[in-house]
């Protein structure tokens, strides 16, 4: 089966199912294996006591091993299984577990309602799922603009990313790009612990989302049928701190007429985050709505041209 296949089976099989809750509860998920072992390797690995230079050297090694590990891994199981349609299910099936357009929209929608309610409390407690900085500081406007950041900005690394990733390079594909995000999420701060032992990771994870977050902007113009959110995007993707996340965010903020991103508060330190779309007004309820939806077009969008990929691929 062509790549494009697998992609819009797994992606098919997410969307539809996801990873299902009684699954989740006795074996967890491939993701919190794959943090629980960077865990531990980094409590090994990443000693303080060390120069910048070996702790900078010891988590780019243990970066290049686990992401090798878990791509080598993946192609194994591929090769393995057999070229029917139960192996293919079955890589399907494992694919899917590493793309998140279902759990991405429950979360984001979790915020979205009781925001639309005016429960602000109940808004705060779910948008600290998703987010991180302070909730007790978030107004409603702040609630709508972490909520439409995160959705943007998952898009591209959790969806868009996976998926194109798969497409390239298979199951070793999707699964590596997987490594390299979670690496990122967990070691790529620049916090003193980690501005040494994840600085490789970060990068690395800059480098795999160079494309895929472009696309993702360009999917949200589309969907949204914007060029206004076209120039608006150019214009502003650069000014974000994430050489890739400002491509969607800014994206979305030119779709919504809103103004996204600017300053927030992590554990009590402000973070002077320049705007995006400054001329523009904060979003209200309504707008996260309306970003669900764009949300849902750039889904059924990507789903459409995978399908036409995996006629194309099954015709030659």
């Amino acid at each position: 089966m062509s790549s494009a296949a697998l992609m819009l089976g797994a992606w098919a099989i997410e969307a539809v199912i996801g990873w299902p809750q009684p699954l989740y509860r006795r074996i967890g998920h491939p993701v919190s294996w794959l943090g629980w072992i960077i865990a531990r390797l980094e409590t090994l690995l990443n000693r303080p006591a060390w120069p910048h230079c070996a702790r900078y050297m010891s988590g780019a090694t243990m970066t290049c091993l686990l992401v090798a590990g878990v791509a080598g891994l993946a192609s194994a199981i591929s090769r393995a299984l057999p070229d029917t349609v139960p192996g293919f299910a079955i890589e399907a099936a494992m694919a899917s577990s590493l793309i998140a357009s279902r759990s991405l929209h429950a979360h984001v929608a979790d915020v979205s309602r009781p925001l639309m309610a005016g429960d602000l409390e109940t808004a705060r407690q779910a948008v600290a799922r998703i987010v991180g900085r302070d909730p007790a500081c978030l107004d409603e406007a702040g609630i709508a603009r972490a909520g439409l950041e995160s959705l943007s900005e998952n898009l591209s690394d959790g969806v868009i990313a996976p998926v194109v990733w798969g497409l390239a390079f298979g199951l070793p594909g999707i699964a590596a790009y997987k490594a390299v995000n979670t690496l990122d999420s967990m070691i790529g701060h620049r916090s003193p612990r980690y501005a040494a032992f994840g600085g490789f990771a970060a990068r690395l994870d800059d480098l795999a989302n160079l494309v895929p977050a472009r696309l993702s902007g360009l999917l949200i113009v589309v969907s949204a049928v914007s060029l206004s959110a076209a120039r608006l995007m150019v214009r502003d993707a650069g000014h974000h701190r994430s050489p890739n996340a400002g491509w969607p965010e800014a994206a979305m903020a030119g779709a919504l007429n809103v103004r996204l991103s600017g300053p927030r508060n992590y554990g009590g330190c402000e973070s002077a985050e320049p705007w995006l779309n400054a001329g523009a007004e904060d979003p209200l309820p309504a707008d996260m709505r309306r970003g669900l939806t764009i949300y849902k077009r750039v889904c059924g969008l990507a789903l459409a041209c995978l399908a036409v990929l995996a006629v194309l691929e099954g015709a030659g």
